[in-house]
């Protein structure tokens, strides 16, 4: 179904741009090439971004931290199987994807620690991700502000997202 409501698109943008007499060849080779630069606009942050990822992992930082943030995470409940999430979710998609899938895998999904994943996974954004993407494609370089509000904003959902669970199991 997806594919045919796909197709009905382009063809709709189609026809339109047949109907308005525009060059659709010329728009496309146009619009294309816009995206490749803004694309190598934004790959030195993202090669960054993922460096430090992958720096993070190999190096075992964050188990250190982990074990080092465990004692104030437990007071307010929020299990520890869930805090490399936490630290890798505003830093990576893909590497909080890796961590929420070996969460599930260790511990059953419909557990307390699987339900906090899946909310945190939910309800939580790769805001280094977003803001080296976005701010960077825009040559955005004041970015303090945005920063703390998200990260803020990242806190408050790995939170709310531990005391939702409690409520609703």
């Amino acid at each position: 179904m997806s594919s045919v409501i796909l197709i009905g698109v382009v063809t709709g943008v189609f026809l339109y741009g047949i109907y308005k007499r525009v060059n659709i060849f010329d728009v496309f080779i146009e619009g294309a090439s816009e995206n490749i630069k803004a694309a190598f606009d934004i790959l030195p942050a993202l090669v960054i971004l993922m460096t430090m990822i992958a720096i993070l992992n190999v190096s075992g930082v964050i188990e250190v931290f982990t074990r080092f943030i465990s004692p104030i995470t437990s007071i307010i409940g929020f299990p520890r199987e869930c805090i490399p999430l936490a630290l890798l979710r505003p830093l990576s998609g893909s590497g909080a994807m890796s961590v929420y899938e070996s969460i599930v895998s260790q511990n059953h999904p419909d557990s307390f620690v699987g339900n906090v994943a899946s909310v945190i996974m939910g309800s939580t954004e790769t805001t280094f991700y977003t803001v080296a993407v976005y701010y960077g494609a825009a040559k955005i370089k004041n970015i303090r502000y945005t920063l703390i509000c998200a990260l803020a904003a990242d806190i408050s959902g790995f939170i709310v997202a531990c005391a939702a669970v409690r409520l609703m199991m």
